[in-house]
């Protein structure tokens, strides 16, 4: 069994738009002077431009499932403080609250934990946070209206 493999279109596309959004994700970083997650938001990414088809990719699940996993890491953060007991504790409550909140997004889980070993500020942390996945979710919707492409994005919202 040989599983199937992207158009090199496809393959293109996606990448330049990770990267593009990425870049622009960084300087908003640099910017405004806050540290940016660019692991959980690089996976975020792969999954908008490269899997856009999937639900997981949906903008309700890549910016609720973001902000969701964020807010647990911080509370689970004020009990534990920053350990990996802590960060392990963040990703499982985030996993069941997306679960429940039908914003299932497994890049998110990262974004918990990072929380509670890096602890930023929740202000300005979180709007950044939204701007960055509002952002990755715009420049989806823009690619999956350039060109042909196989899946418009996003199919729900």
């Amino acid at each position: 069994m040989s599983a199937h493999r992207p158009h090199p279109l496809h393959v293109f596309r996606a990448s330049t738009f990770a990267i593009g959004a990425l870049l622009l994700l960084v300087g908003v970083g640099v910017l405004v002077g806050q540290p940016l997650l660019i692991p959980p938001l690089a996976a975020s990414a792969a999954l908008v431009y490269g899997a856009p088809g999937l639900p997981i990719s949906q903008p309700r699940n890549v910016v609720g499932g973001q902000l969701l996993a964020a807010a647990i890491g911080f509370a689970v953060h004020d009990f534990t403080g920053r350990s990996a007991w802590g960060a392990a504790v963040a990703a499982g409550l985030a996993l069941a609250a997306m679960l429940l909140t039908h914003t299932s997004h497994s890049p998110a889980a990262a974004t918990a934990v990072v929380v509670v070993f890096q602890a930023p500020h929740l202000l300005p942390f979180l709007p950044l946070l939204g701007l960055s996945t509002a952002l990755l979710v715009g420049i989806g919707m823009l690619a999956g209206r350039l060109g042909r492409s196989a899946v418009r994005y996003p199919l729900s919202w």
